[in-house]
C-alpha cells in the first residue's frame, strides 16, 4: 500500500504520517523545505517523542520524500492508494493543480483503482474546498472520470504538535503528546475503507468538526490571548494562571452549550471531554508558544472559525456568551509585528475602529448588541 502525503512539517510527520506508516502504508512526503526532504530521503526514517505520563521514542522507518515541485509527483499519483494532506488552508489550492495532473494521468493510464485523498487540516470540510479546486482544473470527463474512482474525504484532526524545542538540532526530529483523533465522514470514500488505527469512520462528521473546533480551538486560542496579556509566555504557563483557567473553562463550556443543543451530546461527557482538553494544554512536555497558537488572528475571527462561529451558535440558540466575547475582545489586543494578519488588524483596528473592524472581519452588524458588548469588554481588558 502506498501512500503520499502533503507536508513534512511536525503536524505531517508526528501525526498523519506516523499513523499512515503504522498502518503499514510506504509513505511519500512532498514538502518544499529541501532541507527537511534531503533528510528523508538520506535516512529514511525520523525519531518522533510521544509525551504524556510518560516519554516514549518511536520510530517510524521506510519513509522516503519529493519535492512538492517535483514533476515525478504526478507519476507517483498514477500508482496510490491513498493521498493526505497537512499543509494550511492556504497551501491546499496550490497543490490543487497537482493533484489533478496525477488524476488526468492516472485516468490515461486506464487506472480505476480508487484513490481517496484526505486534507488533513485545521479547518471544516477542508477536503470538499480542496476538491472544488481540482475540479476547476479538470475537463468534464476527467471529473466523469473522479467521480467514480475518486474519493475526497473531509476529516477532523486533533493532536496538539509543538514546534521544534530550543536547541533540537535534527531537521526530522517532533514531539507529540499522547492523545490524538482522526475522524473522517466514512460516506465519502471510493472503494474499500482502509484499515488505519487511529483514523475513526462517522457518517456525521460535522458534530465532532464543531466538537473539537469549539472545544480544542476556541480554548486554545482563547487561553493565549489571556495569557498575552497576563505576561506568560507557554500555554502552559497561561492554563495554569487560576483567572485564565476560569475564563477559558467558562467560554469552553457556553460553546458547548451550542453543541449539546445542536447534536445532542450527553452534557456529562462533554463536560469531561472539556476536562481532558484543559489537562492537554497544561501537558509539562509540550512547549507551545502563545505567540504561536495567538497568530492569524484575522482568520480566526472569521465566520466560521473558532471564534465567532460558536458565538453565532449561542445568539441562534438563545445561550450565555460572556466569556467567548472576552476572547474576541482579547484578540484586539494581540499584537505581533512579525504575524502580518496582527499587523493588518491593528491597522484597520486604528483607522476605523473596533465596531467596524469586528464586523468587517466577523460578518457581525456593526449595530449588533454583541458587537458593543464586545467592545466594552475591549475597553475593561485594556
Amino acid at each position: 500500500m502506498k501512500a503520499l502525503h502533503f507536508g513534512a512539517g511536525n503536524i505531517g510527520r508526528g501525526f498523519i504520517g506516523k499513523l499512515l506508516n503504522d498502518a503499514g502504508f510506504e509513505v511519500c512526503f512532498a514538502d518544499v523545505n529541501e532541507i527537511v526532504i534531503s533528510a528523508l530521503i538520506e535516512r529514511g526514517e525520523y525519531p518522533v517523542k510521544v509525551v504524556g505520563e510518560d516519554i516514549v521514542i518511536e520510530q517510524v522507518s521506510n519513509v522516503t520524500a519529493l519535492n512538492s515541485n517535483d514533476p515525478a509527483i504526478v507519476d507517483l499519483i498514477c500508482d496510490l492508494d491513498i493521498i493526505t494532506t497537512a499543509v494550511g488552508p492556504t497551501v491546499l489550492k496550490i497543490i490543487a493543480s497537482t493533484l489533478a495532473n496525477g488524476i488526468a494521468k492516472r485516468m490515461e493510464s486506464g487506472n480505476t483503482k480508487a484513490l481517496n485523498i484526505i486534507a488533513c487540516e485545521n479547518m471544516i470540510r477542508g477536503t470538499s474546498q480542496l476538491k472544488a479546486s481540482v475540479y476547476e482544473l479538470l475537463n468534464d470527463d476527467q471529473q466523469s472520470f473522479a467521480d467514480l474512482n475518486i474519493g475526497f474525504v473531509d476529516s477532523a484532526v486533533d493532536r496538539i504538535v509543538p514546534p521544534a524545542e530550543a536547541g533540537e538540532t535534527d531537521p526530522l526530529a517532533v514531539t507529540v503528546e499522547t492523545f490524538s483523533e482522526w475522524i473522517v465522514d466514512q460516506t465519502q470514500f471510493k472503494g474499500e475503507i482502509p484499515n488505519i488505527p487511529g483514523m475513526e469512520c462517522t457518517d456525521n462528521l460535522m458534530a465532532f468538526v464543531e466538537r473539537k473546533l469549539f472545544t480544542l480551538n476556541t480554548g486554545h486560542l482563547i487561553t493565549a490571548y489571556l495569557g498575552v496579556l497576563a505576561g506568560h509566555e507557554t500555554i502552559k504557563d497561561s492554563i495554569e494562571d487560576p483567572a485564565i483557567h476560569a475564563d477559558v473553562k467558562a467560554a469552553m463550556t457556553e460553546s458547548g452549550a451550542v453543541l449539546i443543543k445542536r447534536y445532542g451530546f450527553d452534557p456529562k461527557t462533554h463536560a469531561a471531554y472539556i476536562e481532558k482538553i484543559l489537562g492537554r494544554f497544561a501537558n509539562p512536555y509540550l512547549r507551545d508558544e502563545v505567540d504561536r497558537v495567538g497568530r492569524q488572528p484575522i482568520r480566526k475571527l472569521s465566520p466560521n472559525d473558532r471564534l465567532i462561529k460558536p458565538l453565532n451558535g449561542t445568539l441562534e440558540y438563545g445561550l450565555p456568551n460572556a466569556h467567548l466575547i472576552k476572547g474576541i475582545a482579547a484578540a484586539f489586543l494581540y499584537v505581533n509585528d512579525d504575524d502580518p494578519q496582527a499587523v493588518e488588524l491593528q491597522a484597520m483596528f486604528a483607522d476605523k475602529g473596533f465596531e467596524e473592524t469586528l464586523a468587517h472581519y466577523s460578518e457581525l452588524n456593526s449595530d449588533a448588541e454583541v458587537v458593543k458588548l464586545a467592545k466594552t469588554a475591549y475597553l475593561a481588558l485594556r
